[in-house]
């Protein structure tokens, strides 16, 4: 338990504490904080408290304005920052519970934060994403039974796609222009520590995969996943997909080191992303084009509204969680709204 107030349905419990980067009207520069109850503790205001081996010499990566110093690190640190973090949030310890100027001066309520990218991202490929933490010399591929130590955590994506430009440029080049004009993520990063008790064994893989990609420890995740539409209008969302992360065939581990087989290098900060995230129902369906049949069937929003693709005005709103006992392990909402094109 934590001595800050948590509710039962919050994806912000003292189990998760997922980074990002913020910033206030009253203090504009960007910070490090983490998610707690409706809260964002300041690293930079308590950095002076870590304690650990790593981070009490290490403790200047969270002055920086994005987290790829502390991505860089590597497993030992951000253990040991989870560690400390669950400690020092505890209703049971007194430094920071007791301590009522640095308690002002550490906790901004996320109503009154403006959230950032939490990294320089050097690249990125496309709905559940993860962040590179420490990465490989160019030429030196990562093998699969230590891929996990360069995986740092996840967010929710929104590859945005505009089908129409698609169709038309896809023969001969492939997705171009269709693909490239914008995406969204959720503004927390979750640890893949807060998400191990939701571990699941791995999908049977047919035919099976080359032995580089050979990987019998369990990292597919049971991730509840949902899609909502808020139209023009619209007095609250209406979803239109639930799905899981569960139903993904290939495992983060397996993305990242096929990546480098090649001896292609990462950066403290990539973003890969796992692709769209379809179940085997109808309404497991991750995109638009797959849940309106290429457009041949409408989705009913209610309020004599339906869609068969996006129109200018929508709002699309992804969120997802793990479901613990009393817990949620929740990454927010990944949130973006279709302006009108402009004229050329």
């Amino acid at each position: 338990m934590s001595f800050i107030k948590v509710d039962e349905n919050s994806h912000f419990p003292i189990q998760n504490l997922p980074y990002g980067i913020f910033s206030t009207r009253d203090e504009p520069r960007h910070r490090i904080g983490v998610a707690i109850g409706d809260q964002v503790l300041d690293l930079n205001a308590v950095k002076h408290l870590f304690d650990g081996p790593v981070l009490s010499k290490q403790h200047h990566v969270f002055e920086q304005s994005t987290l790829n110093a502390f991505m860089a690190l590597g497993w030992e640190a951000w253990t040991e920052a989870r560690s400390w973090l669950q400690k020092i949030l505890s209703d049971k310890e007194p430094t920071l519970r007791d301590n009522t100027e640095l308690r002002k001066r550490a906790f901004i309520p996320q109503a009154s934060a403006v959230m950032h990218l939490p990294a320089e991202i050097v690249s990125f490929y496309f709905f559940q994403a993860f962040f590179i933490g420490p990465g490989n010399t160019l030429g030196v591929p990562i093998p699969i039974g230590e891929a996990h130590k360069h995986i740092f955590g996840m967010v929710l994506m929104n590859d945005w796609s505009a089908r129409d430009i698609q169709k038309w440029e896809y023969v001969p080049l492939g997705p171009f222009l269709g693909k490239s004009f914008g995406t969204t993520i959720s503004p927390w990063v979750v640890t893949m520590e807060a998400l191990m008790p939701f571990a699941l064994p791995n999908p049977i893989q047919d035919p099976k995969p080359l032995t580089y990609l050979c990987d019998d420890q369990p990292y597919t995740f049971d991730i509840n996943l949902f899609v909502a539409i808020k139209g023009d209008g619209m007095c609250k969302p209406v979803n239109i997909c639930r799905s899981n992360f569960k139903h993904m065939y290939w495992t983060m581990k397996q993305q990242l080191t096929h990546h480098t087989v090649n001896g292609c290098n990462l950066r403290p900060g990539d973003l890969l992303a796992s692709g769209t995230i379809s179940g085997p129902e109808p309404e497991n369906f991750g995109s638009m084009l797959e849940l309106s049949w290429n457009g041949t069937k409408s989705i009913n929003l209610g309020h004599d509204q339906s869609r068969t693709f996006l129109q200018d005005g929508d709002e699309v709103i992804m969120t997802g969680y793990c479901q613990g006992k009393g817990h949620r392990i929740g990454f927010g909402e990944c949130s973006g709204k279709i302006l009108p094109a402009r004229t050329i």
